[in-house]
């Protein structure tokens, strides 16, 4: 693959949604080992306080803008990860969000075409939908309501792939497409819905935690460094024979060790001396029942699974919420 930008040989690297949660974790990661780095988000759902510790980074740059539009730039690599990832945020415009994924991954394929870069996808476990298979393998095609209210998302991502995928096939494009699983760290939104974000909050606030459903639904929770981790070993990899694409994927990136809800309520009641009581509501239309990645693929072509407990990375993760909501921001 020829470099955009043979005359520097420091990777130049945009990262879209580079403000968000696993978009902020994945820059500082990049700048400690001497990239430089673009970061492009439009705020809506990620926020300056989560990169405002780079501002002074000599190799970070940060443009506001909106992968929905074209963005003119030179760069050696992309990572694609814009795009709202919880129930709250991307239902509040569903339109805008399958935009958001399909749009947005037409611009940026557009981009790294003309650059010849490389260009990871952050797509998501919700392409399985509903799986009847479990865990869930990468071949698995998936079971998913195209017209449910969770689709924007689900129908999104799973077109933004199509596209991944046809951009390889018909442009030999280099592509990298993760299917990422439940993640959790420090800088999640502390209301953005999602699972631990929730039960961490209510827990601290002593307030009752709710569970939807019986509390039965399984998932599998990795911590963000882990998630990280597989992310630049993925992009990484090296390019195929003749200097071609190398593995394009689809790939799982997750946590194997499946958990259900209400164990994961009940630790994070044990973690922080809650003294909230569990209550239950109804299920929602379309909340998968099991959730589990089959990680095989990379176990063998990537030598990665996750290492860190459950345990260990709710404590982190705490220990922040407990200082967003002291302070307030």
């Amino acid at each position: 693959m020829t470099s955009a930008r043979q005359y520097n040989p420091r990777k130049r690297i945009l990262v879209t949604g580079g403000a968000g949660f696993l978009g902020s974790h994945l820059i500082e990661r990049l700048l400690e080992r001497g990239d430089e780095v673009v970061c492009a988000d439009n705020l809506f759902t990620g926020t300056k306080l989560n990169i405002e510790h780079l501002h002074t980074h000599p190799r970070f740059e940060f443009l506001r803008h909106d992968v929905t539009f074209p963005l003119y730039i030179e760069v050696d690599q992309i990572y694609n990860l814009a795009c709202p990832a919880s129930p709250i945020h991307y239902q509040h415009d569903p339109v805008q969000t399958t935009k958001t994924s399909v749009h947005g991954a037409i611009n940026m394929l557009g981009l790294a075409k003309r650059l010849r870069a490389r260009i990871f996808q952050a797509s998501t476990s919700e392409v399985y939908g509903d799986p009847t298979v479990h865990p869930q393998p990468e071949s698995y095609w998936g079971n998913v309501n195209p017209i449910g209210a969770r689709s924007c998302y689900d129908e999104g991502k799973r077109c933004a792939e199509t596209l991944f995928f046809d951009y390889h096939r018909q442009h030999g494009l280099d592509i990298r497409v993760a299917r990422i699983f439940n993640t959790y760290g420090p800088r999640m939104h502390p209301n953005d819905g999602r699972v631990v974000s929730n039960f961490i909050v209510q827990a601290l606030n002593n307030e009752d935690i709710t569970l939807y459903g019986d509390g039965a639904q399984t998932r599998s929770f990795c911590f963000v460094d882990d998630l990280i981790e597989g992310f630049l070993r993925f992009m990484d990899l090296p390019a195929g024979a003749d200097c071609g694409p190398g593995f394009p994927g689809p790939m799982n990136l997750g946590n194997p060790r499946e958990f259900t809800i209400r164990q994961l309520a009940e630790l994070v009641i044990e973690l922080t001396g809650s003294r909230s009581k569990l209550v239950f509501r109804p299920l929602p239309a379309d909340d998968p029942k099991q959730r589990q990645p089959d990680i095989t693929l990379a176990k063998q072509l990537l030598n990665w699974e996750p290492s860190i407990p459950l345990e260990a990375g709710l404590k982190k993760t705490i220990a922040y919420f407990e200082s967003v909501l002291r302070t307030g921001s």
